[in-house]
This record gives C-alpha cells, sequence and structure tokens, in this order.
C-alpha cells in the first residue's frame, strides 16, 4: 500500500512540476523542490482536512451525534490519514522496528490528541453555547490544528530520524 501511495503522490507531484516548467515558472518549481517537505505537509494538511471537514459534516448530516462525537469520528478518520501521508510521503519516516514504530505512533497519537482536546474545546464554546456556524468554526479550528501539528511532528516525532541520518552521512 505504502508504494502504491507513494508511487501515485510523486505522479501528481512531478506532474505539477512539469506543468509549472511548461508555463515558464521554472523558479516556483525550483521554490517548491526546495521546501518540498513543507509544501508535501501543507498539501497533506490540507488532506486530512478535507477528511476531517467532510467526515464531521457527513456525521452531522447522517446521524444526530452530539458536535464531540461528530468531532471524534472525524478525528480518528483524519489522523489514521494524516499518520500515513506524514509517515510516508512528507518525512519520510525510515522507522522499521517494533519499538520504533510504536513510538513513533504514540508519539504521533499524543500530540493529535493534544489538539483534539484544544480543537474540542474551542468547538463547545463556539457553536454549542455561542451558536456560531458549525462548518465556519469547524474550519477557522482547523488552522490552529495544522499549524500546532507540523510544530510537534518537526520538532519532536519525526526529529530523532533526521539527525540518525545526518549521523550517518
Amino acid at each position: 500500500m505504502k508504494k502504491i501511495f507513494c508511487k501515485v503522490v510523486d505522479f501528481f507531484e512531478n506532474l505539477f512540476l512539469k506543468l509549472l516548467r511548461l508555463v515558464r515558472l521554472n523558479s516556483l518549481a525550483e521554490w517548491y523542490i526546495k521546501h518540498k517537505e513543507g509544501m508535501r505537509y501543507l498539501i497533506f494538511g490540507f488532506l486530512a482536512t478535507v477528511v476531517n471537514i467532510f467526515t464531521f459534516w457527513l456525521c452531522e448530516t447522517l446521524w444526530d451525534f452530539s458536535t464531540t462525537v461528530n468531532n471524534i469520528i472525524a478525528w480518528v478518520t483524519a489522523v489514521i490519514f494524516a499518520y500515513l501521508s506524514n509517515k510516508w510521503c512528507v518525512f519520510e519516516s525510515k522507522s522499521n522496528t517494533s519499538k520504533e514504530l510504536f513510538i513513533e505512533f504514540i508519539s504521533f497519537i499524543g500530540a493529535r490528541v493534544f489538539t483534539l482536546v484544544l480543537e474540542t474545546i474551542l468547538l463547545n464554546i463556539t457553536i454549542d453555547y455561542l451558536k456560531f456556524n458549525s462548518l465556519l468554526m469547524k474550519i477557522i479550528s482547523n488552522i490552529m490544528v495544522i499549524i500546532l501539528n507540523f510544530v510537534f511532528s518537526k520538532l519532536f516525532i519525526f526529529r530523532k530520524e533526521k539527525n540518525k541520518d545526518k549521523k550517518t552521512n
């Protein structure tokens, strides 16, 4: 599954870069390549956000769950997508042993639980008590979550592997 996922990502990324070069935006293509990790994080963060918001909306539309339950279902779906895309394509994690995978996954989930709690508090206050638009508040809260999740992933979760790579080179 990882190989197929990464090949699809590489295909679309290369297509995008070829299109940029075709319309003579070579400097933008080079800038993208230079900032590939951050750009991929933004792209997959956006896609995880779409998964999150769509799942939240779907739960809200199809079932009569509370805001908290809708948000948790949306969160679980988005976190599974985010972990796999971050591990395979964004930070290109090299963890292989059971211990490394466990620590990485638990760290990832822990950081996401922290941002889930912050997001849930914000949504409960703004939607349930202040009666703001639920979809708008979900989008706003996701901007905060994306920023915090990148910081946690970059500085804490996938950092050790980057340091290992530097020591072996």
